[in-house]
């Protein structure tokens, strides 16, 4: 159990480190040598490169974080099931114990929710440039079909 938490506490301290180092993350801001054009636009392609630099590594710090964070919850499992198996529970601890469970698991819905929502977004934006594209190609096809509407088939 002690070694457990102290892995918690490891997972905890790496995480505080790196959202520190997130926090730290800004390019500094680049000014031009003087008010010659060539100098102002060497200047902002400087700064556009320091600033994808620094993207890319918000978002590797981000990713670790997500992983840390995961790997934080699946310790504190772990923790809270050598805790219930080495003593014999109250109902309030019992409680408590599925209450935290079932915030962790919610939190991971609205997290997976957030995603599928982003995606549906996405999608929805495709679909709306997509649909004017599909209907002048298919428009030929759209009135074939509607001809033979108002027939009625035989069936044998």
């Amino acid at each position: 159990m002690d070694q457990i938490q102290a892995e918690i506490e490891a997972i905890l301290s790496q995480i505080e480190v790196l959202q520190r180092e997130r926090d730290a993350l800004k390019g500094p801001e680049i000014l031009p040598e003087n008010d010659s054009p060539e100098a102002i636009a060497q200047a902002y392609r400087h700064q556009a490169r320091v600033a994808a630099k620094v993207s890319a590594e918000v978002n590797g710090i981000d990713n670790a974080i997500a992983a840390l964070e995961n790997q934080l919850q699946q310790k504190q499992r772990q923790l809270r099931q050598l805790k219930i198996s080495k003593q014999p529970l109250t109902k309030e601890e019992l409680l408590e114990e599925a209450l935290q469970d079932a915030y962790e698991r919610a939190d991971h819905i609205n997290e997976l929710a957030k995603e599928l929502a982003e995606e549906l977004r996405e999608l929805k934006a495709i679909a709306y440039n997509l649909s004017p594209s599909y209907w002048q190609v298919n428009r030929y096809e759209v009135r074939l079909d509607t001809r033979h509407l108002g027939q009625k088939k035989l069936l044998h």
